[in-house]
């Protein structure tokens, strides 16, 4: 939900074009020049909130290259709550001041996402209904704002979303005011095509609806594309290009966006070079290599898959073990090396099931597999 200043408010050139860098130097995942940028814009306009909001856009960044990673939530946190109190101190001396509402209300929706990520849902939720009046204010106020209408539409496809993800959460949901998956995708989709700023961001949200709620891979593919068009460094986008290539089925696509990941982390490229990165790039080059039936490069693979996987499951045992555990042992079994296929299948079996995994592994320890 990065918005813009000037079509908020009139700021002048030299403001508006160092936001506009800003924000995209925030999603080419240049962090250290962001942070200069804005850092800058606030000691050359305090008064503004602009510098802090997309200030805490750089922490929201680091948190998504590595969402499991929670260390820069607090730090994220304060500043979220450091553009609140300061768009409150400008909303006591003038309570129509469209910038104050328009960024105290982005906060208050960045505050709920992370705490979404963090499965506190009614948190999450009670932010998004705190937040949707006061951005619905700004855009009374600045009706030609197209940018304001990302705030809508995420509060209006995720208020009908969430209950439907997670039952438990409905009858809390009467509360709130409701949503509207339909109106949500169409706000958003305006904002993804003619959006000033804030279309980056929209684009983001459609990518990953699209993808993981309305099980659309082709729509989803569109909008990565996009991205990666925009920003071909930025790691959760080429993750999300390579993914979406996956589930449509063409993984020799998925397979080369993949190795440019790999080929990336190798060389320290800024949020690539993680664990669970690298497990998801090796999962599926391997995976090409076992369709082109090169066994030996494929197994080299799933290995890799296999040892990135034990050193970050925790909690759960992930389908990326399973699977890697399976499929070695077929790749195994097409070697002629039924002794180790054996061992594969019997670990398969002794984790839990996943995509009728154990039937596979059942099936393969009676009879060796074939082609």
């Amino acid at each position: 939900m990065i918005f813009a200043a000037s079509k908020i408010y009139p700021q002048g050139a030299v403001f508006d074009s160092t936001v506009t860098a800003g924000i995209k130097q925030i999603y080419g995942i240049q962090f250290s020049e962001a942070e200069k940028t804005f850092r800058s814009l606030i000691a050359d306009y305090p008064d503004r909130p602009q510098g802090r909001f997309f200030l805490a856009m750089v922490d929201w960044w680091k948190i998504l290259l590595n969402p499991d990673n929670e260390s820069f939530d607090d730090v994220f946190y304060q500043k979220i709550e450091d553009v609140i109190y300061q768009c409150d101190q400008i909303l006591k001396q003038n309570p129509n001041d469209v910038n104050a509402l328009f960024f105290k209300g982005g906060a208050i929706g960045f505050r709920g996402r992370l705490r979404a990520f963090r499965d506190s849902w009614l948190k999450a939720a009670d932010d998004g209904r705190i937040a949707l009046p006061i951005v619905e204010h700004a855009a009374k106020l600045d009706p030609k704002n197209i940018d304001v209408q990302l705030g809508f539409g995420i509060y209006d496809y995720y208020a009908a979303v969430i209950p439907e993800e997670n039952p438990l959460m409905k009858p809390l949901m009467i509360f709130f005011p409701p949503g509207n998956k339909t109106r949500g995708i169409s706000e958003i989709t305006n904002v993804a095509l003619n959006g000033k700023y804030a279309k980056y961001e929209a684009r983001y949200f459609l990518m990953t609806l699209y993808y993981n709620f309305e099980n659309n891979p082709v729509m989803a593919d569109k909008y990565a594309n996009m991205l990666y068009s925009d920003f071909p460094d930025n790691p959760v986008f080429e993750r999300w290009l390579g993914r979406i290539s996956a589930k449509q089925g063409d993984f020799y696509n998925a397979s080369k966006i993949f190795s440019d990941v790999l080929k990336k982390a190798d060389e320290n490229f800024t949020g690539y070079n993680n664990t669970e990165l690298r497990r998801e790039a090796v999962y599926y080059i391997g995976y090409e290599y076992k369709s082109l039936n090169q066994i030996d490069s494929s197994i080299i693979y799933f290995k890799e898959c296999k040892d990135y996987s034990k050193q970050i499951d925790k909690d759960e045992t992930s389908g990326f073990l399973i699977n890697s555990y399976l499929y070695l042992g077929m790749l195994y079994d097409l070697k002629g090396n039924r002794d180790i296929a054996i061992e594969y299948y019997k670990k398969t079996l002794a984790l839990k099931d996943f995509n009728n995994s154990k039937i596979f592994a059942k099936q393969y320890l009676k009879s060796p597999y074939k082609n």
